[in-house]
């Protein structure tokens, strides 16, 4: 499943997107403007996803979901509010369609018959280079 997929879902009605002051240096501007941008998504009380996808969820994103059942992503790269908050929704629809993409089937591959030849031939050589190290008699 891509972004774009999910995004015709509309999740943006169910975001709580909350701002607040961003931390570390940055002078003056970081006491002042409220940069930090905070998006919370219920994952269980959610109307737009499938049981089966919120199960999904749960299990491939479980380190960013709370307790409450809130998966949480935090934006406070930008000096602008809103540039944090394009982030922050960014990254949300890009998680999501990675948890809920199934991965890929595995097909099983033979080793072909020059790479035997080859793997015997370097044992050959290890082989004999181990002889040669002996004490001669």
């Amino acid at each position: 499943m891509t972004p774009e997929e999910l995004r015709t879902r509309e999740f943006e009605t169910e975001f709580k997107i909350s701002a607040s002051r961003s931390s570390g240096a940055g002078g003056q501007n970081v006491n002042k403007v409220s940069t930090k941008v905070e998006l919370r998504f219920s994952v269980t009380n959610s109307e737009l996803i499938t049981s089966e996808e919120k199960d999904i969820i749960t299990q491939k994103l479980a380190s960013r979901i709370s307790n409450d059942g809130f998966f949480i992503i935090v934006s406070q790269a930008s000096r602008s509010q809103i540039q944090n908050k394009e982030t922050v929704i960014e990254r949300f629809y890009e998680l999501f369609a990675k948890a809920l993409t199934p991965p890929k089937k595995r097909r099983p591959t033979a080793p072909s018959k020059s790479s035997k030849v080859r793997r015997l031939d370097n044992k050959r050589i290890v082989s004999e280079k181990k002889i040669l190290r002996k004490k001669v008699e």
